[in-house]
């Protein structure tokens, strides 16, 4: 990313960052009723209209840019809906979420499921159509541009091992378990090094790579789109390297480009294309996972566990609320 300081939001200034905490909060503990129940749909829809009731108590003029999907698809939180009060004044907002990112492993019990938002001014973020994305990050502290889409997943591991002094048997990337992956996990394990597969959750999975705790260095395989933004997003925050390219399937997912303003279908992005100038990120864990632990439901209490990031100030806070019954 760009070594350069990020200014400040005069926007974001008046959206508390704490404020942006208790709306993910709300999404994770109304998808944790669920949690284990093997409903999928009605886990993501509790923790859709929990996080849409508490972005419509903010005082700012809020639009969806990445959400569940565009409105004949999404009845709440489809992409281009407002939300928040609004008003005279009021600071506009884009905001990529995901009120549930791992409906499957809240269905299942499964760790690293998440409530996702991030925030920018009105343009900061890239309005990423619902597509897959190859994607590729790592953590921060190496020279720019060290890793890229255009290169093997052999040159790319071999590249950050000598950055960090290390053999690449030492190097652990971390890839969603998908058949589609098969290719790049076999060239990954040819050359020795240790691959941590996950089975949902890329959100999760791209911020490891800037938490020495998780062990992981890269991220790397093909993923959703929007989750791609969301995950740039906390690495605009944090620092590291992230490149993204959107993968186009048919016609349909095409004209979804082009509809969105998408015209070099062969474009790499970097961070800055991504998420410009100030940006906040935050995220309640639903589910136990290496990021964050899950709601828990104590004696007159529920307890929940959340990070919040701001580009600006590279702060990141880890907070941990107790919801008094």
């Amino acid at each position: 990313m760009s070594a350069d300081p990020i200014a400040a939001s005069n926007a974001l200034d008046r959206v508390l960052v704490l404020e942006m905490v208790r709306v993910t909060e709300a999404a994770a503990i109304a998808a944790a009723r669920l949690v284990g129940r093997g409903d999928e749909k009605a886990a993501d829809a509790a923790a859709v209209e929990a996080m849409r009731a508490a972005f419509n108590e903010l005082e700012f003029d809020g639009t969806v840019v990445i959400g569940e999907g565009e409105r004949d698809e999404a009845p709440m939180l489809y992409i281009g809906e407002k939300v928040g009060r609004g008003g005279e004044g009021a600071p506009r907002i884009d905001i990529a979420l995901d009120p549930l990112e791992g409906t499957t492993l809240t269905a299942k019990a499964s760790p690293n499921a998440l409530a996702v938002l991030a925030i920018a001014e009105e343009g900061g973020l890239l309005n990423a159509p619902d597509v897959y994305m190859d994607k590729l990050a790592i953590g921060p502290g190496f020279e720019p541009g060290l890793v890229g889409l255009d290169k093997s997943p052999t040159q790319n591991v071999e590249a950050l091992a000598k950055a960090k002094g290390v053999d690449p048997h030492e190097i652990v990337v971390c890839v969603l378990d998908r058949p589609r992956h098969e290719a790049i996990i076999s060239e990954l394990r040819a050359i020795g090094c240790g691959v941590h597969l996950i089975p949902d959750g890329d959100v999760a999975g791209v911020i490891a790579v800037t938490n020495p705790e998780t062990t992981i260095d890269m991220y790397m395989g093909q993923g959703g789109a929007p989750e791609g933004v969301l995950a740039a997003a906390a690495l605009r925050c944090v620092g590291g390297q992230f490149e993204g390219r959107l993968v186009f399937r048919n016609d349909d997912e095409r004209a979804r480009a082009a509809k969105w303003g998408v015209t070099d279908l062969e474009r790499i992005y970097t961070l800055d294309d991504l998420v410009k100038g100030d940006a906040i990120f935050a995220a309640t864990g639903v589910t136990d996972g290496s990021l964050l632990g899950g709601v828990k439901h104590r004696k007159g209490a529920i307890t929940t566990d959340s990070v919040v990031m701001r580009a600006s100030s590279r702060t990141v806070r880890w907070v941990k609320g107790e919801h008094r019954r």
